[in-house]
């Protein structure tokens, strides 16, 4: 049964059967540096959809929902921090931005709105 080609133009097909080992592990090698520039990329272009001093919220594993500011960016992540003076190191992937009472009236889809209690 042939294999699937999935799209891929024939100049580009390797066929790794005929490399040795020392071929098959710089190919390893390259596919792991190009997937981290790609992870890479996401995270980079992630983290442009907020600005430092910006109100954010977030929900590590075990703790109820934070809110905070963030005040740095990182390689992969901002940093945070919470309204306790706590500071987090967050990857983009899990903030989310807040909105003031008058953005979320005015149809902020998918933003947090947080009231202060009186």
């Amino acid at each position: 049964m042939p294999e699937a080609d999935f799209g891929i133009p024939p100049a580009m097909r390797i066929d790794i059967d005929t490399l040795n080992e020392a071929e098959l592990v710089d190919l390893n090698r390259r596919i792991v540096a190009r997937l981290k520039l790609l992870h890479d990329m996401k995270a980079h272009v992630q983290m442009l959809d907020f600005r430092v001093g910006e109100k954010v919220s977030f929900q590590p594993d075990g703790h109820p929902l934070l809110f905070g500011i963030i005040t740095k960016y990182n390689r992969k992540t901002v940093t945070v921090i919470t309204e306790t003076g706590a500071q987090w190191n967050v990857a983009p992937a899990f903030l989310r931005k807040l909105k003031t009472v008058d953005e979320a009236d005015a149809g902020a889809a998918g933003a947090m709105v947080r009231r202060r209690p009186d």
